[in-house]
């Protein structure tokens, strides 16, 4: 039997790697599975995505997943359950999946897994000066491995926040290598709960990229669903947003926080935009009695703003400003009609005429860190503040 480590070396070494990438967001409708092929490493990276699904999570695991989401007090024996629970109903999908697919576990190479954020807390939010950044996302890469038969690369957060940064975005680094263009100056806006955005320059200066968190995309308006509508979870094609109307007063007043006033790149989470987030608006603006439909009128209006406001700030620094939307919000009609409406020199486009399809970018991004890893490459962005050039991911072996 080839010793782990070799096996992982000869692995290192091929031509053409298929990795599998996994990402599970704060929405929590399910799994994104994306297998695709890599050959070469950094700005030699050639990508092709060739399977992608998102398979569904049972109500059941939706629930014990929320019981300690985003919760500064949580039953601490659940947290520790769910870290090896989320592993193996991960491992379980992805089995399944390239069995649909038509391959065999011996076939696929890596598996990059994001995991399950269950709470996100840098320096800007917990306000506690002698403690660092800090974020933790469940889903234990032994598992996977072991219960997959694949080497697993997982954790990824943590070694941005060792090396100085928030540990969120990390779209930066795949959105540089895959989605850069000579001449042509790209914002990449993903909106999943939490929307994000980074700039690329046309003129391929890495010193001058950046991802920044701009604030909550889907995150307020699927909890606030999921907690008035019964048995929905998002508002599908804005239908109840659409049949409300958006209140002023509580607008003004969701705008009110400092983050959507700090220096970039920042980084933010459903523990501050959440629904006592929501609440305490609604007590300060005397707006308690809208109807249900307005206030989701309203929070799809909040999210749109937080973006056109961020993305303006970057705006003076693009001569033609090509903008690709990816992530579960470019499907909500109101928030693109509410973002084109107010961004009228933006050139509006999705990943897909880059021919990633959009709802799979994320998982690529990290299958594409795990590529890096593996490659023993890092990623160079100067010597910058929030942006470290290191490689992520901590090597899960399977035996």
């Amino acid at each position: 039997m080839m010793n782990q480590i070799e096996n992982l070396y000869q692995k290192s070494k091929k031509e053409e790697k298929l990795i599998i990438g996994l990402m599970s967001g704060t929405s929590m409708d399910g799994l994104d599975i994306a297998l695709s092929s890599f050959s070469g490493s950094g700005a030699e990276t050639k990508i092709k995505l060739l399977k992608f699904k998102t398979a569904d999570y049972t109500d059941n695991f939706r629930k014990q997943v929320k019981s300690i989401f985003s919760k500064r007090e949580v039953d601490l024996e659940m947290v520790c359950l769910m870290n090896e629970q989320v592993a193996l109903t991960h491992a379980k999908l992805i089995n399944e999946a390239i069995l649909e697919w038509g391959y065999k576990n011996e076939a696929i190479d890596f598996i990059a897994s994001h995991g399950q954020t269950i709470y996100h807390a840098p320096k800007s939010l917990h306000q506690r000066a002698d403690l660092p950044n800090g974020t933790l996302q469940i889903g234990d890469g032994d598992h996977i491995a072991v219960n997959t038969g694949i080497i697993t690369l997982s954790d990824f957060r943590q070694k941005h926040i060792a090396a100085g940064g928030e540990g969120a975005p990390l779209a930066v680094y795949g959105d540089y290598l895959i989605f850069s263009k000579k001449d042509e100056d790209r914002i990449m806006l993903n909106i999943g709960g939490i929307a994000n955005y980074t700039y690329l320059p046309g003129d391929l200066d890495a010193s001058k990229v950046f991802s920044t968190d701009v604030g909550p995309g889907n995150t307020l308006m699927d909890q606030y669903v999921q907690k008035h509508f019964e048995g929905l979870y998002y508002d599908k094609d804005a239908a109840i947003s659409q049949s409300g109307k958006v209140n002023e007063a509580l607008l003004q007043q969701l705008l009110q926080n400092d983050f959507f006033e700090a220096d970039f790149p920042k980084t933010t989470g459903p523990e501050l935009f959440s629904l006592d987030y929501l609440n305490h608006a609604q007590s300060t603006s005397d707006t308690n009695d809208l109807s249900k439909e307005d206030v989701m009128a309203t929070l799809c209006h909040f999210s749109a703003q937080g973006i056109v406001e961020s993305i303006q700030r970057a705006l003076d620094q693009l001569s033609k400003p090509v903008l690709y939307l990816s992530g579960g919000g470019m499907h909500n009609p109101l928030l693109l009609s509410l973002l084109k409406r107010d961004l009228p020199e933006v050139i509006f486009k999705t990943t897909s005429d880059l021919e990633i399809n959009p709802d799979a970018k994320e998982a690529v991004l990290f299958a594409l860190l795990a590529n890096e890893t593996i490659c023993g490459s890092q990623i160079y962005f100067g010597e910058r503040e929030g942006v470290p050039s290191v490689c992520m991911g901590k090597i899960s072996l399977p035996k």
